[in-house]
């Protein structure tokens, strides 16, 4: 879930085999994993930013995505992270929040920012979904047109992003190689990936909208419904919203079950991050990292985004002790395919 489109485009377009257990973290021989170049790596492979959306199609949905990067030749493959928005939310809003695209720029990667055009903007995660089968196909359509690194392609999600993320963990699971979940991971029923996927997750306790102690947010509740008709709390018994709020589970019983999918031990570690941060990480086999920071307080935020204090009175308090962007890439490079 995530904040009213209004609100929010308002607020932020004024805003600036099983291995042996090892604690979580880089696993052995990460930076020694090959580059892969994609079949977009050729001579005429042209820049990769753009500073408008892109028209794409697949499955049915029609919509676009935002691209950023630096162009490189086609010798040198670049990692992509996709990055997914939440509920009644737009790329370009996402691309505010996160910041993710200027971050990438200046520390290698290409960042995809899709979106598809609803009149209220949401992804639905089940399996087979069109909203699925349009990111995945777009993930390809990217490998196909960009000179990008296959062994080095991950997801990051915010809300309902964070959802999908999560599910295309399960569906995709031969090309992502990781995920981060920014206040949204999930583990649906049903879920199993061809391979172990690695995750690392951001949750605030004070969340309004995916509450850290499981169930639905006051505030989600009054957020508008898929149908176009009331709110998704007066369709919660309708399920009129299919796929969009399955996520009622504790957020550590996620991060246990995610955990126990990957092989991982059952008992996690808790050090302290950063002030008002505590980090939980399972002791898992090589490559299949499980691991939550834990923001206590803090609300439905992305860590360290400077648009959040916009809305901070709709979505709660970030902190800036950590850094979602810096701490989801040091992940990410220690998890190649």
């Amino acid at each position: 879930m995530s904040v009213r489109r209004g609100l929010l485009a308002l607020a932020l377009l004024t805003a600036v085999a099983a291995s042996p257990l090892v604690p979580s973290g880089a696993p052995a021989g990460a930076a020694t994993v090959s580059t892969a170049p994609s079949p977009g790596c050729h001579a005429t492979t042209t820049a990769v930013s753009s500073t408008a959306p892109v028209p794409f199609s697949a499955a049915g949905d029609s919509g676009s995505y935002l691209v950023e990067g630096t162009a490189h030749p086609s010798t040198h493959p670049l990692p992509l992270v996709v990055d997914l928005h939440g509920y009644s939310e737009t790329a370009g809003i996402q691309a505010v929040i996160t910041q993710l695209g200027a971050y990438g720029t200046t520390n290698g990667f290409v960042t995809v920012t899709p979106q598809v055009d609803e009149s209220v903007q949401h992804w639905i995660t089940t399996p087979g979904s069109a909203d699925q089968k349009f990111l995945i196909t777009l993930i390809r359509h990217v490998l196909a047109t960009a000179c990008v690194d296959t062994h080095r392609v991950f997801v990051a999600g915010y809300s309902n992003g964070a959802f999908m993320a999560s599910a295309l963990a399960c569906s995709d699971a031969g090309t992502i190689a990781a995920v981060a979940t920014v206040a949204g991971i999930e583990t649906a029923p049903g879920c199993h990936p061809s391979r172990r996927v690695p995750v690392i997750a951001f949750h605030g306790t004070a969340d309004p909208f995916v509450p850290y102690n499981g169930g639905i947010g006051p505030a989600a509740k009054n957020l508008p419904a898929v149908s176009g008709s009331g709110t998704i709390g007066s369709n919660l018994n309708a399920k009129a919203d299919g796929g969009i709020e399955q996520n009622d589970l504790p957020v550590p019983v996620n991060l246990a079950r995610w955990a126990a999918r990957n092989g991982c031990g059952k008992t996690p570690t808790t050090t302290v991050a950063a002030t008002g941060v505590t980090l939980i990480a399972y002791h898992c086999p090589a490559g299949a990292s499980v691991e939550l920071y834990r923001e206590n307080g803090d609300g439905h935020i992305w860590p360290g985004s400077a648009a959040m204090r916009q809305i901070a009175s709709t979505v709660g308090p970030t902190t800036f002790a950590i850094s979602a962007n810096q701490l989801m890439w040091r992940f990410f490079r220690n998890h190649p395919l």
